[in-house]
């Protein structure tokens, strides 16, 4: 089982593998520039070789980079839409760079501009980048709050389909699902989700979980993501998670930063339930 957190590069970027050893990680995921801002720094020649090495003598195979947070690829206002494209394009040359392999990025928010027109902008941003060399581009499922878009497995199918390329996947969250009404916490939820999966997007797309407790409820669209065990999902339903065949695929997760619990013990927490040995 593959399993890790969110890593910062602070730093520098080569040093996510050194945090990542520390807290027991056999895979993780990093933003490769500040994830709060539309400028970036270009990757420092010196920090990409340190990378490059530090992947290989790791033994760590399973490296992702998320998406900045200010991007969406779906808005309608052509500033933020452009200025997410670029984002976009550059973030997939950026991971070239490092070797990294795979980009989640969210559908984002049509703001109010309706789910047509989001989809057409998503299509047309996608088809950017889906059919060149380079990193996969896994669209993340989302908790379907306000005009968030992605929250059904169906519609997510529905632009892989039609962008029909071999360089998109799919990302699953664990509490954006539960939050949109899909029911993994109980045994015939979980057995109906993945049936779900498995007849729209296909599991042959699934590259990565996001494994994460949901403070809201089952349907609330909230997306507030728990420590393991403590949120909505809970110890019995992530149990059984990690019993099925989400296991096979790397997870990684986003829990809070809080005095609960750290992210060793959430690690230890999630091998606890897995049924692994330390």
């Amino acid at each position: 089982m593959k399993l890790g957190f969110h890593i910062s590069i602070s730093g520098s970027i080569d040093q996510a593998f050194n945090r990542a050893q520390l807290l027991g990680c056999t895979a993780f995921q990093i933003f490769t520039r500040n994830p709060r801002t539309w400028k970036s720094k270009p990757l420092n020649p010196d920090e990409v070789r340190a990378f490059h090495r530090k992947h290989k003598e790791s033994g760590i195979g399973s490296v992702f980079s998320h998406m900045p947070y200010l991007p969406n690829l779906t808005s309608p206002n052509e500033t933020i839409y452009k200025q997410s494209l670029d984002t976009l394009v550059e973030e997939t040359e950026r991971c070239d760079e490092l070797g990294i392999r795979y980009i989640v990025t969210h559908v984002g928010s049509h703001v109010g501009s309706g789910v047509e027109s989001g989809r057409l902008r998503l299509i047309q941003a996608l088809g950017k980048v889906a059919d060149k060399n380079g990193p996969m581009i896994l669209l993340e499922n989302d908790s379907g709050s306000g005009g968030h878009m992605g929250s059904n497995f169906g519609y997510i199918a529905d632009l892989v389909n039609h962008l029909g390329s071999k360089k998109l996947g799919f990302c699953l969250d664990t509490c954006h699902t539960f939050a949109a009404g899909y029911n993994i916490a109980t045994e015939d939820g979980l057995t109906q989700t993945l049936r779900v999966v498995s007849e729209t997007i296909g599991f042959n797309r699934l590259k990565l979980i996001h494994l994460n407790d949901s403070v809201g409820d089952l349907g609330s669209e909230v997306d507030h993501h728990d420590h393991i065990g403590l949120g909505k999902i809970g110890e019995e339903g992530f149990r059984r998670i990690l019993a099925s065949q989400l296991a096979k695929r790397p997870m990684i997760m986003e829990t809070p930063i809080d005095s609960r619990r750290s992210d060793v013990e959430n690690m230890e927490k999630v091998r606890e339930l897995a049924g692994l040995s330390r």
